[in-house]
């Protein structure tokens, strides 16, 4: 290994980290798309007192994002595929091993490939 990064450490709130939970994809309409084609959503609007953090942030495509605005998911009865949370070190991991290589930042490659010969 090149370095140690402990397990027990939370990952950052970051949009990449996101976009990583979620799996790329659009969490009201389901669509997997790029990274420059998707946003952040706040489940419950920031206008509305919501949070941005892991467990109020979710990703969603453009059109979803505008169709939502700010209501609550209950007013025009837009609910996320999956409820936000925080995930683990080990989860995003294992999330980012289903992308195919150099579509992920080139940042993650030294921790998601593992399977493959590392350089001597």
């Amino acid at each position: 290994l090149r370095e140690y990064v402990p397990t027990a450490r939370r990952p950052a709130f970051t949009r990449f980290n996101v976009f990583l939970r979620d799996n790329f994809s659009c969490q009201y309409c389901n669509d997997h798309l790029p990274t420059h084609e998707l946003t952040f959503d706040h489940v419950i609007p920031r206008s509305k007192g919501g949070k941005t953090s892991w467990d109020n942030v979710i990703t969603a495509c453009g059109s979803c994002n505008l169709l939502k605005a700010d209501h609550l998911p209950q007013e025009i009865r837009m609910f996320p595929r999956r409820r936000p949370a925080q995930p683990t070190t080990w989860e995003l991991q294992e999330n980012g091993r289903a992308f195919p290589p150099n579509y992920l930042h080139e940042s993650w490659r030294d921790y998601l490939y593992w399977d493959v010969e590392l350089e001597t």
